[in-house]
């Protein structure tokens, strides 16, 4: 995986899944199991959701929840 784009960190933890059994869930906060089962149906989605899905699975998979952490307090997510 290649750096983080600034602006995917920024939205990991402000934009909510737009469908699914986790709809509404913001992306940063969907469990791994959830993430895995993508990647075993065929990978992520395509385009800006699938590399924000990606980006949350990588930093997870990593152990470096407190990238999430530190993004949460910095950019908290509207209502």
């Amino acid at each position: 995986m290649q750096e983080p784009n600034p602006e995917i960190l920024k939205e990991i933890v402000t934009t909510k899944m737009p469908f699914g059994r986790f709809e509404g869930r913001l992306l940063c906060d969907l469990p791994v199991s959830y993430l895995e089962w993508f990647l075993r149906k065929g990978g992520f989605p395509k385009g800006k959701l699938g590399i924000q899905l990606e980006t949350v699975y990588e930093i997870r998979l990593n152990g470096l929840e407190e990238i999430i952490r530190e993004l949460k307090i910095r950019f908290p997510a509207k209502s």
